[in-house]
This record gives C-alpha cells, sequence and structure tokens, in this order.
C-alpha cells in the first residue's frame, strides 16, 4: 500500500496492494476522511495474471471448485459451460441470507476495502474489473445494506459479504443518505456505473473471506486500544482522588517483571500523575502502608489487557493483507489448490480474548467508583454527594456500571468453541467468527461507557481536593473534561454527563494527555 498526497486541497490517494495496509489507513478510509483508493499496478497484473490462469485450466478442461462445480457438499455437481455465469450469480443470490440489524456505513466500507486488499494480491483468480468496482463503491460512497447475522466465520463470511457483492451486480440494496435503504440499481445509476456482469470464479471469489469477521474485530480493537489509554487517565484520576500513592508505578518495579504491557501502563500512570501537588500533601505521615489491587496493581491489570490488546493486534495486522479465498490461484504453479484460508478461527479467538481483557478492565474500573463513592473507602463525602443523604450524588451511578458489567460477563463467554456443522457435514467445524466479533463491538461500546462513568466520579473527586492541584495530565484531562460536564453542586440526572463524557471517550478527548 502507497500514500500519495497531491497538491493542497486534493485527496490523499491509497494504493493498495493486498500486503501492506494498516489498520490505521482501513479506519481512516473506513470514516470517509478523504482519501480516494485505487489499485496499485503491481497488484493489478497479478490479478490480470491469476485470471489467465483460471482461464486457461478452464479452457483445458479442468475441474476447478466452484468454477466448473457446485458449491460446499455440491461440489461434485458439474456444471456445464453455459451455466458457469448464472452459477456465480445464483452463488450472490441464494447466499444472502443475512438477518438483524444492518452494519453501519462505516462497518460497510471496512468490509468493501479489506476485500478488494485480498483480491489485490492475485491469488483470488477474479478479473482486475471486479476489484476496481469494489474500490469505484467506496470512492462514490456507494454502501451495500449488510445484516449483521448470518455468518459462521468458515467457508468465508458468506452472508455478509453476499449482500456486500450484490450490488456490484446491480441487485440488492445499499444505504441511503438520508437512512434506510435504496435499491442497489438506482445508486449506480446515479454514479454512472454499469452493473458487472460476473464470470467464473468471480462470485466465489467475492464472498469466501474472513472480512466481515476481521472488519468488526479492527474496528473494534481500535477502539479498545483508545478506551485502555484513557482508562490510564482515569485510573491516575481516580488514584489521586483517593489520595493513594504511585509508588507501585516505580520503573525498578515493573523491570523485574518485565511484561511489555506492564511496563507501558506503569509509564503512562507514572505521566498522568507528574507534578501532583496532592501526592506530595500526603507522602509523609500518612498511616497507610499500600493501596488496594484496584489502584495498586492498575499497571499489573491494565498491562494485561494491553499485551492482550498487541496479541489481538499481531493476529487483525496479518489477516487484513492474507488471501482468505477458496479455491486459490497460483500462476507461478499454473494450479488452483482447494485449501481452508476461509476458515476465522484464529480471528474469533483472538476477539474472544479481546471481549475478556476488556470485561477484566470493565470490573477493575468499576471497584475504583466503588471506592470513590464509599465514604467507608474514600475519606470523601458519600457518593460525592454535596450535601448526602437530602442528596444522592453519583449513587446509581455505580449501579448503572454494575448493569453494564453483568452483560459483559455474559459476553465473555468465547464464542469460537461453539462449532455446529453446517452443509450437510461438508463444513462439519465453525468458527463462529462473526459472533465474536458482534460481542467484541458491543464490549467495546459498554468498555466506553464505563472509562467514561470512572473519570466522571474522579473528577468530582478531585473537587474535594481542592486547592491542591493534580499531576498535569490528571489535570489536563479533568479540565477537559469540565468543557462538557460542570461539578456536581446539586443533585442533577447523571445520565446526560455520563452520554456526553462516553462521547469525548470514544472521539479519543482523554489522549495524549
Amino acid at each position: 500500500m502507497t500514500d500519495d498526497s497531491g497538491m493542497e486541497g486534493e485527496a490523499q490517494v491509497i494504493r493498495i496492494d493486498g500486503r501492506s495496509l494498516t489498520l490505521e489507513v482501513v479506519e481512516s478510509v473506513a470514516r470517509e476522511e478523504g482519501e480516494r483508493v485505487e489499485l496499485n499496478p503491481a497488484a493489478l497484473e497479478a490479478v490480470t495474471r491469476a485470471r489467465r490462469t483460471v482461464e486457461g485450466l478452464v479452457e483445458a478442461g479442468e475441474v476447478v471448485y466452484g468454477v466448473t462445480t457446485g458449491f460446499g457438499r455440491l461440489a461434485e455437481v458439474e456444471v456445464s459451460p453455459a451455466d458457469r455465469r448464472r452459477l456465480q450469480v445464483n452463488l450472490l443470490r441464494s447466499h444472502a441470507a443475512g438477518v438483524g440489524p444492518l452494519l453501519s456505513p462505516q462497518e460497510v466500507r471496512t468490509l468493501l476495502i479489506l476485500r478488494a486488499n485480498a483480491l489485490a494480491q492475485g491469488h483470488s483468480g477474479c478479473r482486475p474489473e471486479v476489484v476496481l468496482r469494489l474500490l469505484d463503491f467506496l470512492n462514490h460512497g456507494i454502501h451495500p445494506a449488510v445484516p449483521q447475522a448470518g455468518s459462521v466465520g468458515a467457508s468465508g463470511d458468506l452472508a455478509p459479504l453476499a449482500h456486500l457483492a450484490l450490488p456490484l451486480i446491480g441487485e440488492g440494496l445499499v444505504l441511503a443518505e438520508g437512512g434506510g435503504t435504496e435499491p442497489a440499481a438506482s445508486a449506480l445509476q446515479r454514479a454512472g456505473l454499469d452493473p458487472l456482469s460476473l464470470r467464473a470464479k468471480e462470485g466465489l471469489a467475492l464472498i469466501n473471506g474472513t472480512q466481515a469477521t476481521t472488519g468488526l474485530g479492527l474496528l473494534s480493537l481500535l477502539r479498545a486500544e483508545r478506551a485502555l489509554d484513557q482508562m490510564e487517565v482515569a485510573g491516575a484520576m481516580s488514584l489521586e482522588a483517593l489520595r493513594g500513592t504511585p509508588e507501585a508505578f516505580r520503573a525498578e518495579v515493573q523491570a523485574v517483571r518485565p511484561h511489555p504491557g506492564q511496563i507501558e501502563s506503569a509509564r503512562r500512570l507514572r505521566e498522568a500523575m507528574e507534578g501532583s501537588e496532592i501526592r506530595e500533601s500526603h507522602r509523609r505521615g500518612d498511616p497507610r502502608v499500600q493501596d488496594a489491587y484496584a489502584l495498586r496493581c492498575m499497571p499489573q491489570i491494565h498491562g494485561a489487557a494491553r499485551s492482550a490488546f498487541g496479541y489481538v493486534r499481531e493476529v487483525v495486522e496479518r489477516e487484513v493483507n492474507s488471501v482468505t479465498d477458496n479455491p486459490l490461484v497460483f500462476p507461478d504453479s499454473n494450479s488452483v489448490v482447494s485449501a481452508g484460508n476461509f476458515h476465522a478461527q484464529v480471528v474469533a479467538q483472538v476477539l474472544d480474548l479481546l471481549v475478556i481483557a476488556v470485561a477484566d478492565l470493565a470490573a477493575v474500573s468499576e471497584r475504583r467508583i466503588e471506592r470513590l463513592l464509599n465514604p467507608d473507602l474514600s475519606g470523601l463525602p458519600a457518593f460525592l454527594a454535596p450535601t448526602p443523604g437530602i442528596e444522592s450524588g453519583y449513587m446509581i451511578l455505580q449501579v448503572t456500571v454494575v448493569d453494564l458489567l453483568a452483560e459483559l460477563r455474559v459476553l465473555s463467554h468465547p464464542a469460537s468453541v461453539d462449532s455446529v456443522p453446517t452443509s450437510a457435514g461438508q463444513e462439519d467445524h465453525v468458527s463462529m467468527g462473526m459472533a465474536a466479533a458482534r460481542k467484541a463491538r458491543r464490549a467495546v461500546e459498554i468498555l466506553e461507557i464505563v472509562v467514561a462513568a470512572e473519570l466522571l466520579v474522579a473528577a468530582q473527586g478531585l473537587e474535594y481536593r481542592r486547592p491542591l492541584a493534580p499531576g498535569r495530565g490528571v489535570a489536563q484531562a479533568r479540565d477537559r473534561l469540565r468543557t462538557k460536564v460542570p461539578p456536581l453542586v446539586e443533585d442533577r440526572s447523571p445520565a446526560p454527563d455520563l452520554e456526553a463524557v462516553t462521547r469525548m471517550v470514544g472521539a479519543g478527548a482523554f489522549l495524549n494527555v
């Protein structure tokens, strides 16, 4: 992949090659931040070579799965030359069996660029026109209507990708600008695009892949990484409000147990608390020897999630730049090989790990919220209410978090162990990757709310430490929060405040403090 910046005011050009796409570029394209996506010239040649290989084998009378045969359990059924194009169209129609709410435009754009990138390596056997049409949809803002349920994450994400592909041939639905859906044919006409006429292998090339599982997982991972970075700030703010000690975060402590995630979390916590007057105020004469685990063990707990996210990123980055089609075309050996790269087990498992790590982060954050609100643990007014008893302050905010935490614990059950055979036993082990991806998306949504709740409560705790100033990073985060939410001076509904701070967390407002 290459980035080419043109003259000022011109769109940045991203050229995909199937091998070098980054998660951050995918997210940028998904957010429609102005990039134009094109096919790298070398990738264009690779796709062309693979197509010539497929056509040559078909002309020679070779049996090629999904080209001269049916699909799945019907692989033994021979398809006549006259029916081979109809076979590809029927594949898209019959496999578009998804249900449930539609994926968002951002999620659909993620699927489009990932599918195009997988085809760009030149091992899928489609014509360049197929890859280019996927990029046309990105560049024209045409977003197929893709239901979120209907894939078991093996033989590819068949149903979601079939819904993604149908509009390429002028069928199915796309997302309308004002909401709802419209016929794909109308969107193609407005963009000046003719419906694609599929040839042998091309329908299969469009839907055999892990891009729905990987795409949703990718977006969730990036959100989780940002939420964790902001949770470090929230944790430091909680420690300041509770007059805790950062001694456990010292670099030499981490050096003798050198897990990278732990080291990084401790570094961020130390930096957020640099220059703290609150810390200096109780450095001597404080009878407490050590803090509770939710405070003292933040590097170890947050760091474990950071290390888990690092592993998830490693797998997802590799999957983004992989060919997950079947069968695979190898021009150098003039062969087409039926294999199993469409199986999403590796992605499903790491997305299950992502949810487990997210659930644990939310659990430890809830414990800090409880300590801030409980006067027996905090030394602060009960529930941080200005007038406890007459006012309840943030009492019920913790109840909200506990409800979400219960949901997170249910979500942390792994989907990737729940294989159910499909396709008359031909596909007898599946990954349930899309279920894992949907769980990850919801889990990260909850994590952002929990991080926001801790920030909200910890910032209120700091109000009772004035005039002492917290560390510079903590102070900066508190001041950013206060641009949206004023201090609690009397009871008011916490819901609008929590919603406002959650939006800030989602936008990364507390990063880089």
